[in-house]
């Protein structure tokens, strides 16, 4: 009899869990991509754009290292069976200490990039936070959710504030250099 009980008092408590309440039917649920507010932006396509020709030119410089030492490469696989050991050594350890540089050029461009981007994103992002919550204050929004950080299966366009956000931050946002 315990169990029947049970099972009648965890109906009941789904039941009312799944009553629209009026508090509920007020609640107000808004969604934004931040990310893609930040791309797509008229100070984030500048950016971007100024990332590209970064990598553009850091792209060109390691390609230029690489033939460098693809050309010490076949030289030294051409030349090996006729230098003696000391000079084969030799010429290896110039392979390796190119080698060493190269790798530490991409590194170095790579942190580089990623710096300037993370730079970015602590600039725009608290910015794009105030219009965000300008909006979510104003309009009575319950919660606004940034669905480029987390998967939703269904979001109502209505309440897609991306755009709107992204209009208020192309008008009010002023990078400072």
């Amino acid at each position: 009899m315990k169990r029947f009980e049970w099972v009648v008092a965890a109906v009941l408590m789904l039941a009312i869990a799944f009553t629209v309440s009026p508090a509920a039917a007020a609640e107000k649920t808004g969604f934004v991509n931040v990310q893609e507010v930040m791309v797509t932006s008229a100070v984030g396509k500048k950016e971007t754009d100024e990332l590209k020709k970064g990598y553009e030119k850091a792209k060109a410089v390691i390609e230029g290292k690489e033939a460098e030492l693809q050309k010490l490469k076949d030289e030294l696989d051409k030349q090996r069976p006729l230098l003696k050991e000391e000079a084969v050594k030799e010429k290896e350890t110039v392979f390796q200490n190119k080698y060493r540089d190269y790798q530490t050029l991409l590194k170095t461009s790579e942190e580089e990039l990623q710096g300037k981007d993370r730079d970015l994103q602590k600039k725009m992002i608290p910015e794009i936070m105030k219009i965000v919550q300008a909006i979510g204050e104003k309009e009575k929004y319950t919660m606004i959710v940034d669905y480029g950080l987390i998967p939703l299966a269904y979001r109502a366009k209505e309440n897609d504030l991306t755009k709107r956000v992204l209009d208020e931050f192309n008008k009010t946002y002023k990078p400072s250099k």
